[in-house]
């Protein structure tokens, strides 16, 4: 990641951790922040993302991309399958 770039992981915490982690990094410079989650954090990413954009970040922020996924986790017979999202956060000109 370079200066320019940062990323949030989204796990089981409360939303609002996760969108102050993207607010502060946005306010330390960061151009672009990538939220990341996979399973049945994908939702709580989706909220991260509006609630940065929509209330926090009102217009100075867009979402720029969105990629959609899934990864296969485990071993042996404990294979499976997980959904996967990144949403790119980017700070307008």
């Amino acid at each position: 990641m370079s200066v320019t770039e940062g990323s949030v992981l989204v796990g089981n915490k409360n939303v609002m951790n996760y969108v102050l982690a993207a607010v502060i990094q946005f306010n330390q410079g960061a151009k672009k922040v990538l939220v990341k989650a996979r399973g049945r954090a994908i939702s709580r990413a989706v909220d991260v993302a509006e609630i940065v954009r929509s209330r926090f970040l009102k217009g100075e922020v867009d979402v720029s991309s969105i990629k959609i996924g899934s990864e296969t986790v485990g071993e042996g017979d404990k294979k499976r399958t997980i959904s996967t999202i990144e949403i790119l956060l980017e700070k307008k000109q």
